[in-house]
């Protein structure tokens, strides 16, 4: 099977609009993934499943991920002038660098035994551009986990032919596994408190976590 790099550049070769890059793994496992730009991710994965030598027929595994807004200190070096005289100054500087969602895909070739190759499809930030293109009408397997991912992360699927909550009520509110989300106080699906839940529920707002219950 052609390396990451390679499929990169034959991906570049036939989408030439497209943005394709890759993640290096650094893990022994080196399972390095491809990024792309979600413009161009349904015309790519049509490609990928069609191309007679590449025949991925099967997405086995797709997930969300979150990556929440996050401060990085750099190093950088200004001109100053110190006691009359100009000089270079090295200083840390604080920069906050925006989150985004992520939906991961592992495709597998049953046809040609080759695989994985991993796709990452990127919102634009966390709150109000989260949609991305639904992979379901390429691959039919990506249904139910597009869902889940839809449920529990809150990225919208474009074009996904049934997109609804698989987990979570519909009432519910907010999406579990974003990395702030906020558990309520009152749990409507215990309707008798107990231990943990109930010494939690005598203390609303609080914010804090429940204390284990007293043996």
């Amino acid at each position: 099977m052609e390396s990451a790099e390679q499929l990169r550049d034959r991906l570049i070769a036939a989408f030439p609009e497209a943005r394709v890059e890759v993640l290096t793994n650094p893990a022994p496992v080196a399972q390095h993934s491809l990024i792309l730009d979600p413009a161009h991710a349904a015309q790519i994965a049509t490609y990928l499943r069609d191309a007679p030598d590449l025949a991925f027929d099967y997405a086995s595994n797709v997930t969300g991920v979150d990556r929440p807004d996050r401060e990085i200190k750099e190093k950088i070096t200004i001109k100053e002038t110190v006691d009359g005289e100009e000089k270079e100054v090295a200083k840390e500087v604080t920069r906050t660098e925006p989150g985004y969602l992520e939906a991961v895909y592992h495709l597998y070739s049953m046809a040609k035994r080759h695989g994985p190759v991993i796709l990452r499809l990127r919102t634009e930030n966390r709150t109000d551009r989260v949609t991305l293109p639904s992979l379901t009408p390429v691959w039919r397997s990506c249904e139910f986990q597009e869902r889940e991912i839809y449920d529990l992360f809150g990225i919208v699927f474009e074009g996904h032919p049934d997109l609804r909550r698989l987990l979570m009520w519909d009432d519910f509110e907010g999406h579990p596994m974003r990395k702030d989300y906020v558990e309520p106080d009152d749990y409507e699906w215990e309707p008798t408190p107990h231990d943990a839940f109930l010494i939690k529920a005598k203390r609303p707002g609080t914010g804090e976590e429940a204390a284990p219950a007293a043996s």
